[in-house]
């Protein structure tokens, strides 16, 4: 492009460097003072600092003016708050207030829920413990008490930490012991344990005994077991301990309640306590004066 007079210019033909052509010179041109281009450009540039803030700004060449700032940090004293223009502010996201009636976790409540439980499961021990001792000392009682005769059809010989190992503690079927005053041995009613279902009759005769001798190697308390039947009627015989009344006589009552007249169904266990020597001990069982002794007799056991 060369510099020339290509007619009548408009705002957009103008050229910020002008002055520096023959036909810019002409037209006026001059170099920047202040401004750039031909006179009235719309352009006005100052150097870095010379505005200042505050002051009455210059008038647009074009259009309305400019409307005066305030001074810096200060208000508009020309701006208008949104909602005094048409169709008033703009709508702003706003958080929903919370329900009413509605409240947040009830922390309280689980605190409290949670003591409550602790509070169980310590009682809870508390309890188990005390009950546990409790059980401790009566078995520590009746240990210590007078044994009971009664006990049930199906009870058999334990062992005793007393009388040594299982060797130790003697048994017998009664047919096999010493039997003397009419006492014999039969098989007529059934339900006896002694080998072959024999078992010792006769023994309803006033003179009539059972004498079984009987080795322990230590000295101390045991019980003499008795395994017997009766017709659903109490019987009892005298006990003799090396030829010596024994304080508690043999008791062969009706425990579990059989009925009357059946030997059958009357077959049950019963038990003395003696005192026992080491070495030899004869145990003596008879009907005497006095003794209801109508019972069949099938084994015998120390324990």
């Amino acid at each position: 492009m060369t510099p020339g007079d290509n007619g009548a210019s408009t705002p957009e033909d103008d050229d910020p460097f002008g002055y520096l052509y023959a036909d810019g010179q002409a037209r006026g041109a001059q170099p920047p003072s202040g401004g750039y281009g031909y006179p009235n450009s719309v352009s006005r540039v100052r150097t870095v600092g010379e505005r200042s803030y505050g002051a009455q700004p210059p008038q647009a060449t074009y259009g309305q003016g400019v409307p005066q700032q305030g001074a810096y940090g200060q208000p508009n004293a020309h701006y208008q708050a949104p909602e005094t223009l048409p169709g008033g502010a703009p709508a702003s996201h706003r958080t929903a207030p919370p329900a009413p009636g509605r409240r947040g976790p009830n922390t309280k409540g689980l605190l409290i829920g949670a003591i409550a439980v602790v509070a169980a499961v310590v009682i809870g021990i508390g309890v188990a413990m005390i009950n546990g001792n409790t059980d401790d000392d009566k078995s520590g009682n009746e240990a210590g008490s007078t044994p009971t005769q009664s006990t049930s059809q199906s009870a058999q010989p334990s062992q005793s930490a007393s009388a040594g190992s299982a060797a130790d503690l003697p048994k017998t079927d009664a047919k096999e012991v010493q039997l003397l005053g009419g006492a014999t041995v039969a098989s007529d009613v059934k339900g006896a344990k002694a080998d072959g279902g024999e078992y010792v009759g006769g023994f309803n005769t006033v003179g009539a005994s059972v004498t079984w001798t009987v080795h322990i190697q230590k000295a101390g308390s045991y019980r003499l077991y008795v395994r017997y039947a009766i017709p659903g009627v109490d019987a009892n015989a005298t006990l003799l301990v090396n030829g010596k009344p024994n304080q508690q006589p043999v008791g062969m009552k009706n425990f579990i309640g059989s009925p009357k007249g059946d030997f059958e169904k009357g077959w049950q266990s019963t038990w003395a306590p003696v005192s026992l020597v080491k070495g030899a001990n004869t145990l003596t069982i008879s009907c005497g004066q006095g003794n209801q002794c109508d019972a069949l007799i099938d084994q015998l056991w120390v324990q």
